[in-house]
């Protein structure tokens, strides 16, 4: 059983044999994938308040000391990501900030909004203009809450991080598995492209692990709404001193994930937190968001890797390096795809390739479609990534 699953709404019925099955894989079971893609984004850390007082989360301040950006400091970013050749604008949070958070919910009363998803809504906007697509990791959210701003992002996302109830989620604001499920179904009913995925070495075990991620399969299942699961490490900073997974557990749970999930989600890992050059003959497909202009706002003391060492990465696994949209091409409509792509289903019609019937879902807002269709510098600079003919080195390169 889920811990509060049932209470959140979320009807998962995950199969014992199934996890047992799951828990026998091994990295030799899996291998290689034909590519490796990445998405080049900017963080844009819009706030560092916080719910939840997660003991291995150096993110988010206490109140009294927490930041939330201004509009004309999320223009100054996105415009500079934008200058380095940036798709992307990824927002990160702290979960909905609570009643503790009196000066950000004074200073979002000032500005004129009346909760931080309505700011946030503002905020993507301003991505929008400054040429990048927005995509928002908000944390838990209701349906109202993540309608309010689904249609101003590209993509959206929530990690899971496990089923499990663990201690370093605990404390009197504890983060809730059912909850964060029912956030992943809420996207789904809403028809969101989403990202999510499980952080290993918070205290779960591997039932845990082959739990959480046949969890997020059932969901998709359902919905068919998830492009990419990402398979992160706990890592050690100011707060958290238990230690990181060693290489052998991170390349079993990543074999695992390729192949518990369909082969349309990307297994991804990200390069500055663990070793994906040694996890790529376990699955991996996705090297994540990598921004060549600002910090990992969520890891501060990992910085990213230069885009020339994701070419290495590539090149050592004897894979091309291909940039992507932070929405992935199976969730574009046919007339936005590739050749490539042309004969293949948008997500959610349940065709199987060439001749499959027209998409009927639209997963694409008429705000998202309109930026990757515009004829300015942001328009153009998409097309030329789905074409693959955007250049991957950049003198930004730090």
């Amino acid at each position: 059983m889920i811990p509060g699953a049932a209470e959140y709404d979320v009807e998962l019925t995950i199969d014992e044999a199934a996890i047992t099955d799951l828990l026998a894989v091994e990295p030799d079971h899996v291998g290689p994938p034909s590519e490796l893609s990445f998405s080049r984004n900017v963080f844009v850390p819009l706030t560092t308040a916080c719910r939840y007082t997660c003991t291995y989360c150096t993110y988010f301040d206490p109140p009294g000391q927490a930041s939330l950006l201004s509009l004309e400091e999320v223009r100054d970013i996105c415009k500079r990501g934008a200058d380095a050749g940036c798709t992307e604008a990824l927002f990160t949070f702290g979960d909905d900030p609570d009643d503790r958070y009196t000066e950000i919910h004074d200073q979002l009363d000032a500005w004129g909004y009346d909760s931080i998803h309505t700011y946030l809504r503002a905020a993507c906007e301003v991505a929008l203009e400054e040429g990048l697509l927005p995509h928002a990791n908000p944390g838990d959210q209701t349906r109202e809450q993540l309608a309010t701003v689904a249609d101003v992002n590209a993509s959206m996302g929530v990690m899971l991080e496990t089923t499990a109830d663990v201690d370093a989620h605990g404390g009197p604001r504890q983060k809730e598995p059912g909850q964060r499920l029912r956030t992943i179904a809420n996207a789904g009913e809403l028809d969101v492209a989403f990202t999510t995925g499980i952080l290993v070495g918070i205290g779960e075990d591997w039932h845990d692990r082959a739990e959480s991620l046949l969890a997020i399969r059932e969901l998709h299942e359902r919905y068919d709404h998830i492009q990419e699961v990402i398979i992160q490490p706990v890592v050690s900073n100011e707060r958290w001193r238990d230690g990181s997974p060693d290489l052998e557990t991170m390349r079993r749970v990543t074999a695992m994930a390729r192949v518990a999930l369909p082969k349309e989600i990307s297994v991804q890992v990200p390069p500055n937190l663990t070793a994906a050059r040694e996890l790529v003959d376990c699955g991996v497909d996705d090297l994540g968001g990598v921004s060549p202009v600002t910090d990992d706002h969520i890891n501060p003391d990992y910085t990213w890797p230069a885009l020339r060492e994701l070419e290495d990465i590539a090149a050592d696994a004897g894979l091309p390096l291909c940039e992507r949209l932070p929405v992935y091409e199976r969730f574009l409509p046919a007339d936005l795809r590739t050749d490539e792509f042309s004969g293949v289903p948008a997500a959610g019609t349940g065709g199987n390739g060439a001749g499959a019937e027209p998409e009927t879902r639209e997963w694409l807002s008429p705000r998202i479609r309109a930026a990757l269709t515009a004829d300015d510098a942001g328009g153009r600079r998409y097309r030329s990534v789905l074409r693959g003919e955007a250049t991957i080195s950049t003198t930004t390169d730090d």
